[in-house]
């Protein structure tokens, strides 16, 4: 299994990330299939990403919608794909969205059977156990979530966009202080990624534990990988 956890991506600053996940994904195929988070009836998004993925030699030629009910033959070509990209959006939308498909089971199993998973600020939250700290976002407590259960396909929490609110690393330090889960948080243009042996970092993301942060580093996550 390998995971890809952008901030966000379609900017400069990500470059660098990009290539690496690019010829990832090249040793296995070109083609990725798009999981939407929600309604996009004009694929606004979805092709502001083909484009974006093209520039690497990839194909974004999958559009799947968790609202229409898809069968067998569908579910076969977004599993064939090289890869799997999980958008942005409302993160408790797409998770719910998630579960009354039945995709999340499905997504979590083709993930761990050496799947590769590309998730994009909500998208990637949905790769960690809960997206309690999502709650952040709407001016809510983490503490408060109950029914957050996600992928797990990582054994720690994530955070993107730490760099919009100068707040929201203090209030990440109290949460921590409550969970036993570390959280990783990423400003825009950071990223990780995992799997096979492999801990690449981009950028400097926090690593956030018993409330206190400090810059994530290999032997960090591999010890927590290790522990998982």
């Amino acid at each position: 299994m390998i995971t890809a956890l952008y901030s966000d991506q379609v900017i400069a600053e990500n470059a660098a990330m990009d290539r690496r996940l690019a010829a990832l994904i090249l040793s296995r195929g070109n083609r990725i299939g798009y999981i939407a988070s929600g309604p996009e009836p004009q694929r606004e998004f979805f092709n502001e990403k083909r484009r974006y993925y093209l520039s690497y030699g990839l194909s974004l030629d999958l559009f799947f919608d968790l609202d229409v009910l898809s069968g067998d033959e569908e579910i076969g070509r977004l599993f064939s794909c090289s890869a799997i990209h999980l958008t942005g959006g409302h993160t408790g939308d797409f998770l719910r969205r998630l579960r009354q498909s039945g995709m999340l089971e499905k997504l979590r199993a083709w993930a761990r059977d050496d799947g590769i998973v590309v998730g994009t600020s909500a998208g990637a939250i949905l790769m960690t156990p809960t997206i309690a700290a999502d709650a952040l976002f709407s001016g809510g407590s983490p503490d408060a979530v109950r029914d957050g259960a996600a992928l797990g396909l990582v054994p720690f929490e994530f955070f993107p966009h730490l760099n919009d609110d100068p707040g929201y690393l203090s209030a990440l330090l109290r949460y921590s202080e409550t969970t036993a889960t570390p959280i990783f948080a990423c400003r825009d243009g950071e990223g990780l990624i995992l799997g096979n042996a492999l801990i690449e970092i981009f950028g400097a993301p926090l690593m956030i534990s018993g409330g206190f942060a400090e810059v994530a580093d290999r032997g960090r996550i591999a010890d927590l990988l290790s522990r998982a």
